[in-house]
């Protein structure tokens, strides 16, 4: 949440941020549980240590590399909530209902298929 009212008072120094609350004069946002990336990121987490790879350093590079990434999503998310709450409440609730919560699901199938592309090829042994 101080990442992203950071990012956003950048731009808008009229902007406040109060806990979890980031707030303009006419609209605010409350980041709560489920808006913070955290379940995605729970669910890349589970997708990496399961998948059948005994190379532990490819698990771990991934998996920073891939929270990482759906973190800075989801701070894109957030801010582009913010300003598009002030312009209008029903996309906003569409928006923050329908299309980021796919995009996010799509974040995490995306950045888990491209670090199963970076796996190095196993031995013809194995």
């Amino acid at each position: 949440m101080a990442t992203s009212a950071w990012l956003i008072q950048l731009f808008d120094n009229q902007v406040l941020a109060n806990g979890v609350i980031i707030q303009s004069a006419n609209f605010g946002v409350a980041i709560r549980p489920g808006c913070n990336g955290v379940e995605a990121a729970i669910i890349f987490t589970a997708a990496i240590f399961a998948y059948p790879t005994h190379a532990w350093r490819h698990k771990l590079l991934g998996f920073v590399i891939g929270v990482f990434t759906i973190q800075a999503l989801n701070l894109i998310r957030i801010i582009s909530l913010f300003y598009l709450g002030q312009w209008n409440q029903t996309a906003f609730d569409w928006a923050h209902h329908y299309i980021w919560e796919v995009l996010i699901m799509l974040d995490v199938l995306m950045v888990f298929l491209i670090w199963i592309r970076t796996l190095p090829p196993k031995p013809a042994n194995a």
